[in-house]
């Protein structure tokens, strides 16, 4: 049978890891100061304020918690995406971490801010992208049927 999922989910490997690298590299400032062109944050302080924003019922250094995990998640999510390694539970984490923003951003700031951001777009894909029968063109596949010896 042929595998018709083998250039769609290469395309949607990558566009979903550049989705979640690019806001990281944001938050830490690689992608400009801020104010300056298409940059949300630009600096951590700045990312951490947003994040306080949509966890009002957090202090200071949970809300600081909270974004470093989500950074930490969102950069391993990226990077496990882009390589193609352990892209099902990477492309499902993608899609529960987007869940999670999708209820913080509306219950702190309204519906309309997760779907101006693609937020439900992009935890759909990951739904998506974990469901796919096989991965081509990545480390899983690349490391399929080879058997590590003991």
């Amino acid at each position: 049978m042929e595998d018709k999922f083998r250039i769609p989910q290469l395309l949607l490997r990558c566009a979903l890891g550049i989705t979640f690298l690019t806001p990281v590299c944001d938050r830490l400032g690689i992608l400009g100061k801020p104010g300056t062109g298409n940059i949300e944050w630009g600096s951590w302080e700045n990312f951490i304020n947003y994040t306080a924003t949509l966890m009002p019922i957090f202090n200071r250094p949970l809300v600081n918690i909270m974004g470093s995990i989500a950074t930490v998640a969102e950069l391993l999510i990226a990077v496990f995406l882009i390589i193609g390694l352990k892209t099902k539970y990477a492309a499902l984490g993608a899609s529960l971490v987007t869940l999670t923003f999708i209820v913080f951003m509306t219950l702190s700031v309204g519906i309309q801010k997760p779907i101006n951001y693609g937020v439900f777009t992009a935890s759909a894909a990951g739904l998506l992208l974990s469901l796919m029968p096989n991965y081509n063109w990545s480390l899983d596949n690349l490391f399929k049927g080879r058997k590590i010896k003991e």
